[in-house]
């Protein structure tokens, strides 16, 4: 079973599984932060300085609290503010990877596409014999 272990674990494939997950996990924190830091202070400057995060409907009498962090502690809240916050949030992180996803597309040399092949020798050959003998 450890033989077996340890040709699962030398296949290329799951190799390159573990390398893309470690490198997509750093790859999301620096987009997260782009995200948080630099691209939502702008947007929010833009707009007005809107936090969505806090945004709820209280679905229990007993909540009285104005931040979702204390209304989430004094009963159920429906809070599409936060929702609506880590949609854009999403938007934005979709969008930014669209785009460089166009630059590295734009930046990588074009494959060539390989040129049909053409129909096999007996093929051809049979069909010069059919054009001969239509020939005649």
């Amino acid at each position: 079973m450890l033989n077996e272990f340890k040709t699962f674990i030398a296949r290329g494939n799951v190799l390159d599984l573990a390398v893309g997950v470690i490198i997509g996990a750093s790859f999301g924190a620096i987009v997260k932060s782009l995200v948080e830091d630099l691209i939502m202070p702008v947007v929010g400057a833009i707009i007005g300085n809107v936090d969505f995060s806090n945004y709820f409907i209280p679905l229990s009498s007993t909540v009285t609290a104005t931040s979702l962090a204390a209304a989430r502690e004094q009963g159920a809240v429906f809070a599409y503010g936060n929702f609506i916050t880590i949609l854009i949030n999403f938007l934005i992180v979709a969008w930014i990877i669209f785009l460089l996803i166009k630059v590295v597309n734009r930046a990588m040399p074009k494959k060539e596409e390989p040129k049909p092949a053409g129909p096999p020798e007996d093929v051809v050959l049979l069909t010069e014999i059919r054009d001969l003998l239509k020939a005649k």
